[in-house]
């Protein structure tokens, strides 16, 4: 008789245990708010990608260095146009003049004054140089291309670390949301305890064992929540913003199941921004050995030009029979000039043949970069698609595990409710269920991770975000 009133509260479900329950029909949201985190604006990934793109400072340097080799593709800085210059020159002198003929007097000027004026304009081209010229130019497009490469790897660069840092914020939130339904099978525990010790059929020492287990909870979501403080910050600071700006995600972590080995090395060979950048250096190591080459031939220009030249001499010692009269003299000189400009070289101290010489040792250099950069690409991207391959199997596993969990934990609670379970049982079923929706969210951020990898060296991650 004294069990009944406890027995007939046990018929009644509390509120509660419905939380336990719940999941076994409809699961939490990734991106529902847990209670004990204060409201804040929701944040996409789309936004937090273009927040990042627009205040990352390697990305801002880098596409200034883009436009830098952009504007260099010319054909004038290759030398194939030709060069003009505009020359003037304006002197004024004041000449003290003293000239001794033989058996006369000294003839004296002081203060003679006389001015000079030089304009002209004069124009180079070289037509011939061992086809330096056009070496040049291809040259000048390989660095262009070079930069928008490295340009393209630091976006995808930066938007693998945005993308990363963001679901890292959508699992901590996930695991506060874990342990508040933890929190909340603890409280029904606690109460389910204390009326079984009001009508004498518990010890109190099973209440407090059940307050401290609420409390060591309670410890890991205090723990859990500088967690997700941490991860915000990390993302602020990708961001260039702020690290005290609160936000909520507002995107799920969602693991793409169709990427294939053959996909992802193919897009690999064909796309990669890192593994084409090094492919185009080895052509502009190749353009340097054959500029250096075109050095070692003639060289064959034309030149022409125009020019006036005006000189007057206002004190001019003019020398006749009765000795030097003083006078004027003005000299001017007009018209254009033309001609063949031609130069061959002969010996330099066979620095020439030096030049060649490194710029074949550069030129296998870039080629030994090449393969370790392809090699190291491909090397990552089989770890990345094992690690991916790993998860999605640990993840079919888990998502399996958490429902049973789930349903475990609805059916201890329901069987301590009705006194036909021990205290130890339902905290280790508990326990269970937090494991398994801790791994569950681990798992699913690691398979997230190794397709962001995977994404990025097959170059579409961009695209696809």
């Amino acid at each position: 008789m004294l069990l009944f009133p406890f027995a007939a509260l046990a018929q009644q479900p509390t509120q509660p245990a419905r939380p336990a329950q719940e999941p076994r029909s409809k699961p939490k949201p990734q991106t529902e708010k847990p209670e004990t985190v204060a409201a804040a604006a929701p944040l996409t990934l789309a936004e937090a990608i273009r927040i990042g793109l627009e205040n990352n400072y390697d990305i801002r340097v880098s596409r200034q260095d883009e436009r830098i080799a952009e504007n260099n593709v010319t054909r004038g800085n290759a030398g194939q146009l030709p060069v003009a210059n505009g020359n003037f020159t304006r002197t004024f002198n004041v000449n003290n003049t003293r000239q001794v003929r033989e058996q006369s007097e000294p003839v004296v000027i002081n203060g003679g004054k006389a001015n000079a004026l030089n304009a002209n304009v004069t124009g180079t081209w070289t037509i011939f140089d061992g086809l330096g010229m056009f070496i040049a130019y291809d040259r000048l497009k390989a660095l262009d291309q070079s930069q928008r490469q490295l340009t393209r790897a630091t976006i995808e660069e930066t938007v693998t670390n945005i993308t990363d840092a963001y679901y890292a914020v959508v699992r901590e939130f996930g695991k506060i949301g874990s342990i508040e339904e933890a929190l909340k099978i603890g409280q029904a525990r606690i109460d389910l305890t204390q009326a079984r010790v009001d009508v004498g059929a518990s010890a109190k020492v099973e209440v407090l064992t059940a307050r401290v287990d609420y409390n060591a909870d309670r410890s890991i979501l205090i723990q859990q929540q500088e967690l997700l403080q941490r991860a915000k910050v990390n993302l602020n600071a990708l961001l260039g913003r702020a690290p005290r700006i609160d936000f909520s995600p507002a995107d799920s972590i969602v693991v793409a199941r169709d990427l294939t080995r053959e996909g992802v090395n193919q897009a690999l060979l064909q796309a990669n921004p890192r593994l084409q950048q090094a492919k185009l250096n080895t052509q502009v190591a190749t353009y340097d050995r054959r500029l250096v080459r075109a050095s070692r031939f003639p060289q064959l220009g034309l030149t022409g030009g125009y020019g006036v030249t005006r000189n007057i001499n206002n004190a001019f010692l003019i020398n006749t029979a009765n000795g030097s009269v003083l006078g004027s003299n003005t000299n001017r000189v007009f018209g254009p000039n033309y001609g063949v400009v031609a130069s061959v070289p002969i010996f330099d101290g066979f620095n020439r043949s030096r030049l060649e010489q490194n710029a074949r040792i550069a030129e296998e250099q870039s080629n030994l970069l090449l393969n370790q950069t392809q090699l190291q690409l491909e090397a990552e991207a089989e770890q990345a698609f094992a690690q991916y391959q790993n998860r999605l199997q640990l993840l079919e596993l888990e998502e399996t595990n958490i429902l049973l969990a789930r349903e475990n934990v609805a059916i201890a609670l329901e069987r301590y409710r009705l006194g036909l379970l021990t205290p130890i049982v339902l905290r280790e079923a508990q326990r269970t269920q937090l494991d398994a929706e801790v791994r569950l969210l681990d798992i699913r951020y690691q398979a997230k991770q190794a397709e962001i990898v995977l994404r990025r060296l097959s170059s579409g991650l961009v695209q696809t975000q």
